[in-house]
């Protein structure tokens, strides 16, 4: 044995180790399959990776949310670029879960009866602090109703681009009291006032620097939850072409249909406009 092998700290007995403080016993026991095949294991686990990384998301921009709304911009520059390098990972999950055939999953997907990924509640909650929002959706979780009041917390939260909004009015880019004071419930809609004020930040980007490199960041976010959208249709038309979804879902007709969804639109529609 060498003298640095003697030197590595071995006894645990009344010390926490490794595994204790990640609580790798719960995490590594948690894949239950439900069938004998093989291939089971590997739906579960991308499944399981993406609801972590979801959560560091969620846990990113809510600090991202609470920074602007202090105009803070520093620190929600870098917990916003976090988050894109998380998307990032779970786009190429789906590279992973792709390596499943059709004939392979067919095999256990009775398995999964009515569950499916369209019930995920932290993609709800990514959805509604991104900003789309939909009331109809929360009957998914009235079977848990400390989870239902949760996911409608966010529900009736200003979202992400509210608080950029916010931001730009503060700086005295006129925005419409609408706008500022409108039903947070609802998805956002495009408004001239706000695809103007941004229009300026690009025109006068030294002027506004902080500003324009938010603008930046939401875009970064969008494109890559596109990305992510993408790859998720493609992943399953590949593995179950036009089958419908195991929730009820139109599955690929419903994942086609998201794609032209936006969620900052007016960051979009300047970049035609400039």
């Amino acid at each position: 044995m060498s003298k640095q092998d003697e030197s590595v700290y071995t006894d645990f007995k009344d010390k926490m180790t490794y595994s204790d403080y990640l609580q790798l016993e719960p995490l590594l026991t948690s894949q239950k399959r439900l069938s004998d095949h093989h291939d089971e294991m590997l739906f579960i686990i991308i499944h399981q990776v993406s609801e972590l990384w979801m959560k560091l998301m969620l846990h990113e921009i809510r600090g991202a949310i609470e920074s602007l709304q202090h105009d803070q911009f520093q620190p929600a520059f870098k917990q916003l670029a976090r988050v894109s390098k998380t998307q990032a990972q779970i786009i190429q999950a789906w590279d992973v879960l792709a390596t499943l055939t059709p004939s392979e999953y067919v095999e256990f997907r009775d398995s999964l009866g009515q569950a499916s990924g369209f019930q995920s509640y932290q993609h709800r909650q990514l959805e509604f602090l991104l900003g789309k929002k939909s009331a109809h959706i929360l009957k998914i979780y009235e079977k848990d109703p400390s989870l239902l009041a949760e996911i409608e917390a966010d529900y009736h939260k200003p979202t992400l681009y509210d608080e950029a909004i916010h931001a730009l009015a503060r700086a005295g880019l006129f925005t419409d009291e609408s706008v500022l004071h409108r039903d947070v419930t609802k998805s956002h809609c495009s408004t001239t006032s706000v695809r103007e004020a941004w229009q300026t930040v690009y025109q006068d980007s030294n002027r506004y620097w902080d500003l324009y490199q938010l603008a930046e960041k939401l875009v970064d976010l969008e494109d890559w939850h596109q990305q992510w959208r993408f790859r998720h249709l493609k992943t399953v038309e590949r593995i179950i072409g036009m089958k419908a979804g195991t929730g009820g879902s139109a599955g690929v007709h419903y994942l086609k249909s998201v794609l032209d969804d936006y969620f900052f639109p007016e960051l979009w529609e300047l970049r035609t406009t400039l």
